[in-house]
This record gives structure tokens, C-alpha cells and sequence, in this order.
């Protein structure tokens, strides 16, 4: 496939640089760089609420998140 991008001339310059140091051409340094590239997983569209990761429990639900929940998972003197 072929595309066209704008690259700034000052990183332009920059790569033509490190593609003339490397004996390669800015096309297979381009190339590299986005094979390289960590594959990101695709999130599902939002929905406007946020979520967290999912962690297994022994009880779903059954966590109390007040003032009088938290003392039951975190001790105090």
C-alpha cells in the first residue's frame, strides 16, 4: 500500500542522517520502526463508564467500600 504522511524537515534531516549512517534507505528505517512497534490490543468502543481490569473473587460484589466497609480489609490499632 502507499500513503502519503508529512514528516517535519528537522526530523526528515534526522532521518535521512541515520539511514545514510546505517547504509540504509529512510523508506526501511520508516518500515522498521513501525514493524517494531508494540502491538496494541484494540479496546471495545466506549460507552462513557469507565473500567477496570477484571480480578477473579471468591465473593462477586460482596466488597464494602465505606466508611464502615474498609475496616473489614484493612486493619487498624
Amino acid at each position: 500500500m502507499r500513503t502519503t504522511i508529512d514528516i517535519p524537515d528537522s526530523v526528515y534531516r534526522e532521518l535521512k542522517h541515520e539511514a545514510a549512517s546505517e547504509g540504509t534507505s529512510i523508506k526501511r528505517l520508516i518500515l522498521r520502526s513501525v514493524e517494531a512497534r508494540p502491538r496494541r490490543q484494540t479496546a471495545p468502543p466506549s460507552t462513557g463508564e469507565f473500567v477496570l481490569p477484571a480480578i477473579e473473587s471468591k465473593h462477586p460484589g460482596s466488597f464494602k467500600s465505606g466508611p464502615e466497609g474498609v475496616y473489614a480489609y484493612i486493619p487498624f490499632p
